[in-house]
């Protein structure tokens, strides 16, 4: 199937199963927003090296947060409840708690699962922070800071996900690539119920499963590197890019559930099509990665 002048391709992304915690951060005004945003899901893109992928998921006015302030709503997300937890706690604590008039507060209040929040940031309190039960249960802990208190609920909600929704768009240069890659994450800019974990909400360096080297769990995926076609044929291994494409970037998608990670991908692959991107397909591991099967064409049969 085409949309326009580029070919869908009859792949699959191969995505996997995660946990994931949703926070509400507020701060005063727009600018201590973004300046906890930008510190607590900086170096957040991909499992392989960070503790934990996190993102926007969505900006929220002042009557959708707890306490009546500008905010954001930010997912995380991680492989299991254990690592999910380092990795929120030690966020917040760093990247929230320092951040100059900001709060923070569980946004998955009916989740049964739990990690510690305020219950393990609290400490630095040092004996001066103090409890704010909530009506209709929880807790809320006040923690003295140089500008007053911070509010922070004791626990985050952790609830089951998906993450690795992938594309890939093959382009006949790197400017309409380029292109295509920012049509494609702006589309899903502020988009509820997921985020798009690397820079900008583009992946250039795809990795495959395992490496030459010792001790590595990922490494360049050599099947979509343009530079590197005549290498890889002298091995027998074939390109993964389509003829005529001389760059390529990859859209990760990682969401609450697969129809968020599905209704994403849709809506990223109808933005980006378009001049010199001549296909659009996506990546897959043998089942070394995830269960979860998306398949490109089966997501407009859908509809």
């Amino acid at each position: 199937m085409h949309i326009g002048q580029t070919e869908i391709l009859d792949t699959h992304a191969e995505a996997f199963s995660a946990r994931y915690a949703r926070l509400v951060v507020t701060a005063i005004d727009v600018h201590w927003v973004d300046a906890a945003v930008r510190a607590a899901t900086g170096y957040a893109t991909s499992i392989i090296g960070c503790d934990c992928e996190a993102g926007v998921d969505r900006i929220l006015s002042e009557s959708e947060t707890p306490d009546g302030r500008l905010g954001v709503s930010l997912l995380f997300f991680a492989f299991t409840t254990k690592k999910l937890a380092g990795g929120v706690a030690n966020r917040v604590g760093q990247c929230v708690l320092t951040c100059p008039t900001t709060a923070c507060f569980n946004d998955l209040p009916q989740a049964t699962e739990t990690i510690p929040l305020g219950d393990w940031i609290r400490y630095f309190g040092d004996g001066f922070e103090s409890s704010l039960p909530q009506d209709g249960g929880g807790q809320r802990w006040r923690i003295p800071v140089m500008d007053g208190e911070f509010v922070v609920d004791a626990v985050a909600g952790v609830e089951k996900g998906i993450g690795g929704g992938n594309l890939i768009l093959h382009a006949d240069s790197q400017a309409a690539s380029l292109a295509a890659a920012r049509r494609a994450s702006g589309a899903l800019a502020n988009t509820p119920n997921i985020i798009t974990p690397f820079p900008g909400g583009v992946c250039r360096s795809g990795s495959k499963v395992g490496s030459r080297y010792k001790n590595l769990i990922a490494s360049t995926d050599e099947t979509y590197c343009s530079t590197l076609r005549d290498d890889i044929a002298a091995r027998n291994v074939a390109s993964q890019l389509v003829e005529g494409a001389k760059c390529a970037y990859e859209i990760v998608i990682n969401g609450v559930d697969l129809a968020a990670v599905r209704g994403a991908m849709r809506a990223a692959i109808e933005a980006a099509a378009g001049p010199g991107v001549l296909a659009i397909g996506a990546r897959s591991f043998g089942g070394k990665l995830g269960k979860h099967r998306i398949g490109l064409r089966e997501l407009f049969a859908e509809a």
